[in-house]
């Protein structure tokens, strides 16, 4: 029998990609948490538990030796949902065959990689079931198993899933892990679990193999708050849940009560945080309950931090997929969401939120509180080519009817067993593909690229937008969130530094800004042509005619407003 004090651990996060969970860099998901709590739990002193992510076990091989000399190997990954990540990239299946391989001890595999295996993490891809030659595969929670395993002396666990008692026990205990993440702990943002599960029965999603909705009580949320603030966070994320509006409820009804604990205990406990956003909300139950609903937006919009987004799972706009693949919310019923929720929560920092929702030239340069995110997904059941004519037609209605979406997220369906899905797996999505692209990159141009300059128009302040890398000349970065603005700023600055920035030009995803508030006696060229109205001519006069006392010295004939980006700093002035 192995004694717990005595056992080395090395858990490896591969990053995890749910349809409600998400745990790519900058983000850290439950998983890691959940899993040292419950070594802890289990007898394993926390000093034996060593946590590694993928990414960081690529930089740097030497790493490589906590996964050869460890007792117990465990690994946590798995993408249900493709996506494209800046922050890290999740581990492919060679990299994970290679950590059993590696791996003298024990091996344990779990995570949503319990659900199955792809040739790569891409949408339009089929998948199966595998052990990636692992000793144990957790096929309930990895949380619950790596307890039973540790209690057991290694020799092996009932595939089971956790009670609400255990995972709010074990969220606290394993907070400290955090402190072992290569983001912490400025650039770090806590995934939070309030449920998991789905009244719902989509044809695609993983979320109903958890089983119907099961709510953690808002004061066992709130102490997993204050652990992780004990241990440096300031970022967080409401994200592990189908449906925020649902939370405390009977799984669809909304409970706004509950949210009111929720959030003004977060605030309590953790009052200096500078991250409060959310992921899912599900736009049947603001239909179904719209008073309810309205109530609880409200109170979510009260307490989060601006740029907040509401993913919608509108799938499709199309009747016939909508009908094939048991989808529960039509397009007209999903556009009268996105009203209430522009309506409720569609206002800015330093306005009256009766005023929403609000864009333009009178509007407060911040981002808005809460907006919702459409996601569209191709490739399911009965798919046919005026589908795509559909989905682009209710985009451009919310725009024409003067309403706001954060973001259109456009991905192909990936299939896996247990899911309806997987008898036609991703045969529609192959034959579509040409169409698939022709069709986002007409989104993109004409929804994406006004929609953006709408919510964020020139002048638009980001603050503490983290630099991660350079491209093309640029430095590139965003806020961390939901969601968060991807920002182009000229030259190639010092990564890693967080600056504020005022937005000054959109893309279709992204918008190009420039630090805020821009100097005018120490801008660069390249920064000062970055400002709408000026062009080289101007930027040459400014610079050869520094310095300035004041922007107005400058004497701009710009015909904009510049005091919404620059400034001039005081000038030193000799004894």
């Amino acid at each position: 029998m192995t004694d717990p004090e005595t056992l080395s651990v090395t858990i490896v996060d591969g990053y995890v990609d749910e349809p409600a969970h998400f745990g790519v860099p900058p983000y850290i998901s439950t998983y890691p948490r959940y899993t040292a709590g419950a070594l802890v739990d289990a007898g394993v002193p926390r000093e034996r538990i060593t946590y590694h992510t993928i990414d960081g076990l690529r930089d740097e091989p030497d790493r490589w030796r906590a996964v050869d000399e460890a007792d117990l190997l465990i690994y946590l990954g798995g993408m249900t949902v493709p996506g494209k990540y800046v922050g890290g990239t999740p581990a492919e299946p060679d990299e994970v065959r290679k950590l059993a391989w590696t791996a003298n001890g024990t091996s344990l595999m779990g995570g949503p990689v319990k659900f199955g295996v792809g040739e790569e993490n891409a949408g339009a891809t089929e998948t199966e079931r595998q052990d990636l030659d692992f000793d144990f595969v957790a096929k309930g929670d990895v949380e619950a198993a790596v307890f039973n395993l540790v209690e057991s002396g290694l020799e092996g666990f009932n595939n089971r899933m956790r009670d609400i008692e255990e995972v709010s026990r074990w969220a606290q205990a394993g907070a400290f892990i955090v402190e072992q993440h290569p983001n912490h702990p400025d650039h770090l943002i806590a995934e939070l679990e309030t449920s998991r599960g789905c009244a719902y029965r989509c044809s695609f999603c993983t979320e109903p193999l958890y089983g119907n909705p099961e709510f953690r009580p808002p004061p066992t949320v709130v102490g997993e708050v204050d652990a992780l603030s004990d241990y440096g966070v300031k970022h967080f994320r409401l994200g592990r849940q189908a449906d925020i509006l649902a939370y405390g409820g009977d799984g669809e009804a909304p409970n706004p009560d509950a949210l009111r604990q929720l959030y003004g205990g977060i605030r309590e406990v953790a009052p200096d945080l500078e991250t409060l956003h959310l992921d899912n909300m599900n736009p049947i139950t603001i239909v179904e309950w719209p008073e309810a609903s309205r109530e609880g937006i409200r109170i979510i919009a009260e307490h989060n931090t601006p740029g907040d987004t509401a993913a919608f799972g509108l799938e499709s706009a199309d009747p016939v997929v909508q009908e094939e693949n048991n989808l529960n919310v039509t397009a007209e019923e999903c556009f009268e969401a996105v009203r209430i929720v522009n309506e409720e929560a569609g206002w800015r920092p330093g306005e009256d939120p009766e005023d929403a929702p609000t864009f333009g030239d009178d509007a407060p340069r911040r981002l808005p509180k809460l907006l919702p995110g459409i996601n569209l997904l191709h490739g399911l059941k009965g798919e046919r080519e005026e589908t795509y004519e559909r989905n682009r037609q209710f985009l451009e209605r919310v725009y024409d009817e003067g309403y706001m979406l954060r973001r259109i997220n456009i991905r192909q369906v990936m299939a896996f067993d247990g899911t309806d899905m997987s008898d036609t797996g991703a045969e529609i999505a192959n034959e579509h593909k040409k169409l698939f692209k022709r069709y986002k990159q007409r989104v993109r141009e004409e929804i994406d690229n006004p929609m953006l300059e709408r919510v964020a128009p020139p002048g638009t302040v980001l603050p503490n937008v983290h630099l991660e890398y350079h491209q093309d000349g640029k430095t590139f970065g965003r806020q961390l969130g939901t969601y968060p603005l991807l920002v182009g700023i000229p030259g190639e600055r010092e990564l890693g530094e967080t600056i504020d920035a005022a937005v000054v030009d959109h893309g279709y995803r992204s918008v190009t800004g420039v630090p805020y508030p821009l100097d005018l006696n120490a801008a660069s060229m390249d920064e000062l042509t970055a400002i709408p109205g000026i062009g080289d001519r101007t930027a040459g006069d400014i610079v050869i005619n520094r310095p300035y006392e004041s922007v107005g010295d400058a004497d701009l004939e710009t015909g904009f407003d510049l005091s919404q980006f620059v400034t001039t700093r005081p000038l030193e002035r000799a004894d």
